[in-house]
């Protein structure tokens, strides 16, 4: 079950990322015009749920993998190299905030805002913010302590 769940979850980060791409150009080029259409209301929505599934996976994942250990010092470098505190406080934390920074930009910009270049700049930055905490949060293969890889 571990290996279905890690696999599912390192692979999916990429479509996450690409859709998370994928609608800030869409929402900068689309500001220009002026206008806020259904297209762009579906790209945004698309790569909201797809954290939203990411998050599900990875609290499901959080329960049975073995780099999240609430052992006696976890929270120390020492411990695993860090890798505990990682997967344990960090990961799990930063990638909370993101998802909560890009849902309720999203939210904002549908329902509470009027003018369409209103609501494509509260998507690009509430965006471009979840981005920069989920590539923090990433556990990328240079950071060899993490046990990270590109799948």
């Amino acid at each position: 079950m571990y290996n279905i769940l890690h696999g599912a979850h390192s692979g999916m980060r990429w479509i996450a990322l690409l859709l998370l791409l994928f609608a800030i150009v869409n929402a900068i080029r689309s500001k220009s015009s002026g206008n806020y259409l259904k297209k762009d209301k579906m790209v945004n929505l698309f790569a909201m749920i797809t954290l939203h599934i990411q998050f599900l996976i990875g609290i499901g994942l959080m329960f049975i993998s073995p780099k999240v250990a609430y052992v006696d010092g976890w929270m120390s470098s020492d411990v695993a190299g860090g890798m505990f505190r990682f997967y344990g406080l960090e990961h799990i934390l930063l990638m909370i905030i993101a998802i909560a920074v890009i849902t309720m930009g999203r939210n904002k910009a549908e329902k509470k805002l009027k003018g369409s270049r209103d609501k494509h700049h509260k998507i690009i930055v509430s965006y471009i913010i979840g981005l920069i905490l989920i590539l923090i949060s990433i556990p990328w293969p240079f950071r060899e302590a993490l046990g990270g890889s590109w799948m």
